[in-house]
């Protein structure tokens, strides 16, 4: 038989797993059903980090209710390079954008850009940076020369870049 204290620490025990146990599952549901954006906004994201060069499935770019630039990159690109921090503070100055990284670059090739990897080869890229950007829809609205204009355009208007 339990004591009134010894159950009053028990059921005090209970409460805080029940509710640590409901935090996380409803932290996994909005990771699952996509409300994620909140957490990431501000924040540049590596679309497919451990999987740099290989396929992308493009379907999996768009962020639901944000517009979603896709800024397609190799480390071996000094251009790309020089856009990375410019990226990071556009992301931040603006919270309805979101913006994702895609590696071209296999990590077995070193040195150089690496344009036959699948991803490259997939995407028909000839020049990076590439870019491309979704409506909130998960629409592509715009990519190469004319993403890379509005891409500018942004970084311009929030001050990052001079005209």
């Amino acid at each position: 038989m339990i004591d009134k204290p010894g159950a009053s620490a028990y059921q005090r025990a209970m409460a805080r797993r029940i509710s640590v146990t409901l935090v996380v599952l409803l932290a996994g549901f909005c990771l699952l059903v996509g409300l994620e954006g909140p957490l990431y906004a501000g924040a540049v994201q590596g679309a497919n980090t451990g999987r740099e060069g290989q396929p992308i499935d493009l379907k999996s770019l768009p962020v639901k209710g944000k517009t979603t630039v896709v800024d397609i990159f190799s480390p071996y690109c000094p251009p790309c390079e020089r856009l990375a921090p410019l990226l990071e503070q556009l992301a931040r100055k603006r919270p309805e954008l979101a913006i994702k990284k895609v590696n071209i670059q296999r990590p077995e090739v070193q040195g150089k850009i690496d344009w036959q990897s699948p991803l490259a080869k997939q995407l028909g890229l000839r020049s990076i940076p590439h870019f491309m950007i979704f409506d909130q829809k998960g629409k592509l609205a715009a990519q190469g020369k004319e993403a890379m204009q509005q891409v500018l355009g942004w970084l311009q208007e929030a001050g990052l870049l001079k005209k």
